[in-house]
């Protein structure tokens, strides 16, 4: 007897699922869209919140600024729950050799004492302030209106926990593997005055109840102090014998850099929306001219702080990041004739 092997093809009944047809027509969706866009609950709700009896569950109000098609936005960087979890075991694993590789040579506690004095009093109490910001981020995961903002919030909250994390972990090699130093660096978040500002925005913030609001205001204090702290002082550790340092903040840097890419995108998209634009770009440019000069006081603090520690032009670089900040929130017109 002989047999005959042919190869058949089963031709798909429909190219994606039903609740993507009418977006997408008879184009195949990729695995983020059909994880990410349209998949928020927006009818049948069994009762409105008793905390809040004003909003839906879900809802557009729970922030003034608004897309009036939230599904159309997208995260540039396609993240759905696989390749971010792979993406940032990468990054942990990344960072976790070098740690391993400062801790065989000792090379942490061969810093210089002023550039230790300034990890330890003024960097490492910055893991609060990235407590602060996944407080504030996780409010957008859960007030977002549309899945594809909501999930970018929520990754990002999740990242602000990294990175204190990766603060945590610099901490405790610092000590040859006690916690001793995060407990001072607790200390100096409450009480360092070069840290106050940072300190007094992030809680002003958590009581923001708008996550729109709160999340624009946290990234405009982020954008300097990023630039500040693991951009300036990278290429200042490298001239001044703190390799380590710079070791360190690449990872950090690395991280803003992704970051920027969803958070500029949402900025976009809320100034381009062609029904809510012109109220979201006047609610963005109060915000700026609201928060913008605590963001200087903040900043300029902290840049006090770094000079009296390392031998640093600190104060002059934070004046010059505070410039790009301003000309960029200018691009966008966010900021008109307003004085350095």
């Amino acid at each position: 007897m002989q047999y005959e092997l042919r190869t058949q093809v089963v031709d798909q009944r429909r190219s994606t699922f039903s609740y993507l047809e009418p977006r997408l027509g008879g184009k195949p969706a990729t695995r983020y869209e059909e994880g990410s866009v349209g998949i928020q609950p927006k009818e049948n709700f069994h009762y409105r919140p008793l905390w809040a009896p004003d909003h839906e569950l879900y809802g557009a109000d729970w922030s003034a600024l608004q897309l009036a098609d939230p599904d159309a936005f997208r995260d540039p960087r396609q993240y759905y729950y696989a390749p971010y979890v792979a993406k940032r075991a990468e990054m942990h694993d990344a960072f976790g050799k070098t740690i391993d590789y400062l801790d065989e040579r000792g090379l942490l506690a061969r810093l210089p004492d002023t550039w230790r004095r300034l990890l330890t009093e003024v960097v490492l109490p910055l893991r609060h302030y990235e407590s602060g910001a996944q407080l504030l981020t996780v409010l957008g995961s859960r007030f977002a209106n549309g899945t594809t903002v909501a999930q970018c919030c929520s990754y990002a909250a999740f990242d602000r926990v990294g990175n204190a994390q990766l603060l945590s972990r610099v901490g405790i090699s610092l000590a040859e593997g006690s916690d001793a130093l995060l407990a001072t660096a607790k200390q100096a978040w409450l009480e360092e005055s070069s840290l106050q500002g940072l300190r007094r925005m992030i809680e002003e913030l958590l009581l923001e109840p708008d996550w729109g609001v709160g999340l624009f205001s946290l990234d405009l204090l982020d954008r300097a102090v990023y630039a500040l702290l693991y951009r300036h002082l990278d290429t200042v550790a490298l001239l001044d014998g703190a390799g380590p340092y710079s070791l360190v903040v690449q990872h950090l840097n690395s991280w803003f850099d992704d970051q920027r890419r969803w958070v500029d995108a949402l900025v976009a998209a809320w100034l381009s929306d062609a029904e809510h634009g012109p109220a979201n770009r006047a609610l963005l440019t109060d915000i700026v001219a609201a928060r913008l000069p605590q963001v200087q006081e903040a900043v300029e603090a902290l840049a006090r702080g770094i000079d009296e520690r390392i031998d640093d032009e600190g104060v002059a670089a934070a004046a010059e990041i505070l410039t790009g900040l301003r000309a960029g929130l200018t691009g966008q017109q966010l900021l008109e004739g307003k004085p350095a």
